[in-house]
């Protein structure tokens, strides 16, 4: 059963019985994201934006990056790879869509860093010298391991050499890779790897001794004990990370067309209460339920763990929550010279939405 189809199965249950659009207002809009746990009572209808009719579609991330920046995105609602809209915004003037604080996929990356088993590389220092394939060099989840490794172990982008592959074993999900997420920056060492190859096969056949990958590659996915992670216990390392930067880093992010607003001055927070209304329902149901329809053994457990950590609104909506891991991306970003200059938050997100606050609890 793919993904979509047991979510509408489960909504079934927890939900709304159909995917439907919002009937609740006036405003036809049109709203293109992924379909997950904190969007899903969006896509059923059992959290409504407002004012809206909103329908909801799916979109890959790629995709849904070049509608958007060749301006030939309609959708008065997308989702955004956070990175390539930074880059379309400071090097293409690009200014059709402006930010919402809504974060839809954030992930730790020192799970994403994968090495040939038995090469010798057991810590970041040991890649200086090595070539590290990737499918996008400019990529969220590459600008964000790139500046933690230089961070926090010293191993900078010039240090390796970077090959990019011409396939890419996640892009079934992802989509095609957008032009923002294949820019290469001058002073570094860049080759192009065999046709037909994806990332984990360039680290199979000994075409790059490493990856940086944001999806885990298709190899290690099948089990191939010729792939292993620099990190092995990744969790230990993220946790700590999280706790001496109080840095989640944000990968997808939600956008707005910038004419819709204007026109419309009450739908930017409409909206933002939906979202965050959406991942409060999302809450309840691992509270409740999920410990059940999720298969893991221990699920329960590791919930309370992330919140005795991160808070038990770990995953915060808001610009304060998160204007640390914004500026901290702002910073990689014009450190590694892909954005032309250091952007700020004000600059790339609604200015009204800059005050847009949760609620603790619902």
């Amino acid at each position: 059963m793919d993904r979509r189809l047991f979510l509408q199965t489960l909504a079934a249950g927890l939900y709304a019985p159909t995917l439907a659009s919002a009937q609740s207002g006036e405003l036809p809009i049109t709203v293109s994201s992924y379909l997950l746990d904190r969007t899903q009572a969006l896509f059923d209808g059992s959290v409504a934006i407002e004012g809206t009719d909103a329908e909801f579609v799916q979109g890959a991330i790629g995709d849904m990056n070049t509608a958007a920046f060749s301006g030939t995105g309609g959708n008065e609602i997308t989702e955004l790879g956070l990175h390539p809209f930074m880059l379309a915004h400071a090097n293409e003037g690009f200014r059709d869509y402006a930010l919402l604080p809504i974060f839809l996929l954030r992930q730790f990356r020192h799970k994403s860093v994968f090495v040939r088993a038995g090469a010798g590389i057991e810590k970041p220092q040991d890649l200086v010298g090595k070539r590290i394939g990737t499918a996008g060099y400019s990529s969220t989840s590459l600008t964000w391991i790139r500046g933690i490794f230089e961070e926090e172990y010293g191993l900078r982008p010039q240090d390796v050499e970077w090959m990019i592959s011409n396939a890419d074993s996640s892009a079934a999900v992802a989509g095609a890779v957008s032009a923002q997420e294949s820019q290469i920056p001058a002073g570094i060492t860049v080759t192009q790897g065999k046709p037909g190859l994806d990332e984990s096969e360039l680290l199979l056949s000994g075409e790059v001794d490493a990856l940086f990958h944001a999806a885990t590659p298709a190899a290690f996915v099948e089990g191939d004990t010729r792939i292993a992670r620099l990190f092995p216990d990744f969790r230990s390392v993220e946790q700590a990370y999280f706790e001496k930067t109080g840095v989640f880093p944000i990968m997808h992010v939600l956008a707005i067309r910038r004419d819709t607003a204007a026109e419309h001055p009450w739908l930017a927070k409409a909206v933002f209460d939906a979202y965050s209304e959406a991942k409060f329902k999302a809450y309840r149901t691992k509270d409740r339920l999920t410990w059940a329809t999720d298969m893991l053994p221990w699920y329960s457990q590791e919930l309370d763990n992330t919140r005795q950590l991160m808070g038990r609104n770990f995953y915060p909506y808001g610009i304060e929550p998160n204007r640390t891991t914004l500026e901290t991306l702002f910073r990689y970003s014009y450190e590694q010279g892909l954005a032309d200059r250091l952007l700020t938050v004000e600059e790339t997100f609604l200015p009204e939405s800059l005050e847009f606050t949760e609620a603790t609890e619902r």
